[in-house]
């Protein structure tokens, strides 16, 4: 799957000009319908008599004034920022050889975003144009640190890029929420506006940003001889003159700019990209005009825009005008794209290539080491509890603590321990519950570059929980109950899914990641629906905290952790023996898929409980296991409890950090976990290049 090239040549003698001009009329088609979309009345009867040249009005509003203001500019916005992510995405694509390359998954879209957040934070006005250039900038950047991190062999494998990619636009976005918690007043709209939107005010954004898609376009169709040789392989590409760097990087250039006009203009609308392009090349495959780039760019641009549209007027025509007002153009392609990479990922072929067991590199480290490591570990989660406790809005110091513990603490001391114990608790539990899940998801995968979420289990939990929160349905003991069923149904779907004569460890990680997406757009959909006082209550849970945690919810993960943890260390043979290869477990007389079933679901079971304690929280189960496995050698009887100590150890510095930095005001404990993780993420992903 990581190859998407076609044969290069005539298919059936059809011809690109017309498949081109085939696509240009249903554009237009799909224009003209996406026009009669709208609050304002104007159908499609209103519209002919517009074009006719009558000129009525509607609802007392000139109807000139509906469609050149409102209509028209959200048109030519949807087929603008179709065309640039729709040959964006083909572009990318054909530099990576891979099928999922995408501005998304490449973490353009989350790079473009930041930038303007940025600026927008700190109160920078800047016209439309630098606007363009700040969004090439941040995009440009974080493509380039995910195209270093993977590697840049001829063809990228699928399950390291989308990994890549997805952290590094986890810890985009994390910074991003940071911004936005911190300058409300200068970022206010920016959330809506951060899962794509097309609403315009007039046809000035888009007149802009035309000139410039068209003229990367030009530049694009050039390079389309370079990418059809390109496309053989390097080393044909090479023998034949073609100067295979400055192509790569013209092309993503290209892709870039394209990227970051289209935020720009209307946000991150998300898989355009994706969903575009391997339309297109499945096409090609009866088509074969359209394997040639001189075709297939501009094929991809056209497709894009209709997606685009459709989405748009689609989500209109399905839920009401009125309705669909508020909800983001962003959410419906993000559900196109998680089907694309579900559909592409039952498609994968076992191959082997591109995984590496989390034990390589990792030397043999003698007991008297692990005993140490785990000694000084230990010590320094004592040190961050007692840390936490006494950090915050009001610093106290361990006298207080004392009088706390006896009973005789002054009201206000005691108040603030009382708040702050169960939070600390929460925040220890939730992180040792992590890192057992995340140890038992790499060495089940053999990827050391999966954690929990892959699971699809805190995006089902985060669902389950917004669907309480806005339906209005119970307390906090439904929210609990309803996010740890979701969670783990959320699990058994993409396990079932993911089985087909046997469990696929690259296969189960790109459903779980596609999933993962789905729901987490599902939960942005119904929060922009929100009843506006329960949005900050639903911000909190999906960004992951521990702000009214109470010791209820800690004895709830600490029973499963007494439970799960002793279940996996009586596995721990059975996990040694998966995380070496598919055949030792086989040699070894283990049943491998029963094996893998089996501690896959401890790490859900264990990782939806751990969403009690702190809601969303990511990287806590990437980098605590890693961790761990360096600094003890890869034995998981001896990786488990220091991993449990480290996730214990970060979500705990991440949780008083997160409280004690801007107070009063505090950070969720995700973002700040996400902002610790990514730098170790990407030593990590450095570090594990082949």
């Amino acid at each position: 799957m990581s190859d998407t090239r076609a044969p290069i040549g005539l298919g059936r003698g059809t011809s690109g000009a017309a498949v081109l001009a085939v696509l240009l009329v249903t554009v237009i088609l799909v224009g003209l319908w996406h026009v009669t979309q709208g609050t304002s009345g104007v159908g499609v009867g209103e519209l002919l008599r517009y074009l006719l040249g009558a000129h009525p009005d509607v609802g007392g509003v000139p109807i000139a004034d509906i469609v050149t203001g409102s209509r028209l500019p959200r048109m030519f916005a949807g087929i603008a920022v179709g065309v640039a992510l729709g040959a964006g995405g083909a572009l990318l694509q054909s530099v990576t050889r891979n099928a999922l390359a995408a501005p998304d998954t490449l973490a353009v879209t989350a790079g473009s975003y930041f930038a303007l957040c940025a600026v927008a934070a700190f109160g920078l006005a800047v016209p439309l144009w630098a606007s363009g250039a700040v969004a090439f900038g941040g995009g440009l950047l974080a493509a380039g640190l995910v195209l270093a991190l993977v590697g840049t062999a001829s063809g990228i494998g699928t399950t390291r890029l989308i990994l890549a990619g997805s952290a590094v636009a986890l810890a985009l976005d994390a910074a991003t929420a940071v911004l936005l918690i911190l300058f409300k007043e200068s970022t206010t709209g920016l959330y809506a506006w951060g899962s794509g939107s097309l609403a315009q005010l007039n046809l000035d954004a888009a007149t802009r940003a035309a000139p410039v898609i068209a003229v990367v376009l030009v530049v694009a169709v050039l390079l389309s001889r370079r990418l059809d040789v390109l496309g053989l392989g390097d080393d044909t590409a090479a023998s034949l003159g073609v100067p295979i760097r400055s192509t790569r990087i013209a092309a993503i250039l290209c892709a870039v700019l394209l990227t970051s006009v289209s935020v720009t203009l209307a946000g991150p609308i998300a898989f355009i990209g994706l969903a575009a392009p391997v339309a297109v090349r499945l096409a090609a495959n009866r088509i074969g005009v359209l394997s040639r780039h001189a075709f297939l760019i501009p094929a991809c641009g056209l497709t894009g825009a209709l997606l685009v549209l459709l989405a748009d007027a689609g989500l209109r025509a399905a839920m009401g005008a009125q309705a669909a007002a508020s909800i983001p153009t962003g959410i419906p392609t993000s559900l196109l794209g998680a089907v694309v990479i579900v559909v592409l990922a039952l498609r994968l072929r076992d191959t082997g290539a591109g995984r590496e067991a989390p034990r390589a590199h990792v030397a043999v480290r003698s007991r008297r080491r692990f005993l140490t490591v785990l000694g000084i570990t230990a010590t320094l989660l004592v040190v961050t509890v007692i840390g936490g406790l006494l950090a915050g809005s009001l610093w106290l110091r361990t006298g207080d603590l004392v009088l706390w513990l006896q009973g005789a603490a002054p009201d206000l001391i005691a108040r603030a321990l009382d708040d702050r114990a169960p939070r600390v608790a929460a925040a220890v539990v939730a992180g040792a519950a992590l890192a057992l899940a995340g140890t038992v998801v790499q060495g089940t995968v053999r990827n050391p570059l999966a954690e929990p979420g892959v699971l699809g289990i805190t995006a089902g939990a985060g669902l389950g929980a917004v669907i309480v929160v806005t339906s209005g349905s119970g307390g906090r003991t439904a929210l609990v109950v309803t996010a740890v069923a979701m969670g783990l149904a959320t699990f058994a779907v993409i396990a079932v899914l993911a089985w087909r004569g046997g469990i696929l460890p690259d296969r189960f990680l790109l459903i779980g990641i596609g999933c993962g997406y789905a729901l987490t757009d599902v939960s942005t959909f119904l929060l922009l629906r929100a009843d506006p006082w329960d949005t900050p209550r639903i911000l909190t849970w999906l960004s992951g905290t521990t702000y009214g945690r109470s010791f209820a919810d800690v004895l709830l993960v600490a029973v499963v952790l007494l439970v799960a943890t002793p279940a996996v260390l009586g596995l721990r043979r059975q996990l040694d023996l998966l995380s070496i290869d598919e055949d030792t477990p086989k040699i070894f007389g283990v049943r491998r898929e029963a094996a893998r079933l089996t501690l896959l679901t401890i790490a859900a079971v264990t990782a939806a409980v751990s969403v009690v304690a702190v809601g969303v929280v990511g990287f806590a189960g990437l980098v605590a296991p890693h961790l761990a496995r360096s600094l003890t050698g890869a034995r998981h009887s001896r990786v488990i409890p220091v991993a449990m100590l480290l996730g214990a150890l970060l979500v705990g510095v991440a949780d008083a950090l997160g409280r004690t930095v801007i107070a009063p005001s505090q950070i969720p404990a995700g973002l700040m976990m996400a902002l610790i993780g990514a730098p170790y993420f990407v030593w990590l992903l450095r570090r594990s290049r082949t």
